[in-house]
């Protein structure tokens, strides 16, 4: 979302000073954008909480959850009205900053989502920038920590592999996956995976390679729509952008 905040609030104090306001006319827009896209589910980030995101999806036709991280920018799962769901602890292990670090990083939103007759356990996540196709053993800051919360993917999916569950990993990876990067590779070491964007670049900004993802594992590969992977071209000015992403998605056939 790019910086979606409830100015009025005292925490909005925080954000970096080249934060553009949103205005009435942006939201309106976005609005628009998320009634054509019409999800049953969307993973967002960068929303400082339930009050912004709910002039982005109607509070009449959505149940929107965040993590409970102290930090402005949170990772965040939209739920159609209706379906019933479970929320899990928020997989703060993806913070690897200590204690003491004058910025955080971002937890991850766990729930799974109950559909009548299947379950899915989805995992929201906005990993650490700037380690874009970079060795993962480079020394630049970056990417060692972005290693580490790629570690804890992998205890993740460990997890719900061993309990026989399908997943979704859905998210801003910071990271330009295929399906030959070390990374990936690191993931698929604990489960057979699908990631969805492999081999596709984005019609968003230029057409660079995807850094938003849809990994699916366990039973939920089997339920992907092969020809489904779009994403929505939003509108993109150097000046003021609503969001530097496009939205991506995927259909979901859920075992009747």
């Amino acid at each position: 979302m790019e910086w979606l905040l409830d100015e009025t609030a005292p925490a909005s104090r925080a954000a970096p000073l080249d934060t553009s306001p949103r205005t009435a006319a942006d939201y309106a827009l976005m609005a628009s954008i998320a009634t054509r896209l019409n999800p049953d589910l969307a993973a967002v980030q960068e929303a400082d909480g339930a009050r912004s995101l709910s002039r982005v999806f109607s509070p009449q036709r959505y149940v929107i959850f965040t993590t409970d991280d102290t930090v402005l920018q949170h990772t965040g799962l939209i739920v159609r009205t209706g379906l019933e769901v479970t929320r899990h602890p928020d997989v703060q292990a993806l913070d690897i900053t200590p204690p003491d670090a004058p910025h955080h990083l971002r937890s991850g939103l766990d729930m799974t989502v109950h559909f009548a007759h299947a379950d899915l356990r989805v995992l929201v996540v906005h990993l650490k920038t700037g380690c874009w196709d970079d060795p993962p053993e480079q020394t630049h800051h970056a990417c060692p920590l972005l290693a580490r919360q790629f570690r804890i993917l992998s205890e993740w999916i460990s997890e719900r592999t061993h309990s026989g569950e399908a997943f979704a990993i859905m998210g801003d990876f910071n990271r330009r996956l295929n399906a030959r990067d070390p990374l990936f590779l690191q993931l698929q070491e604990k489960a057979r995976l699908d990631l969805t964007t492999s081999g596709y670049a984005s019609p968003c900004l230029g057409g660079s390679y995807f850094i938003d993802h849809i990994i699916l594992g366990g039973p939920a590969i089997g339920w992907k729509d092969p020809d489904s992977l779009s994403v929505m071209a939003i509108p993109q000015d150097s000046s003021h952008q609503l969001s530097d992403h496009c939205p991506v998605s995927i259909t979901l056939h859920i075992p009747a």
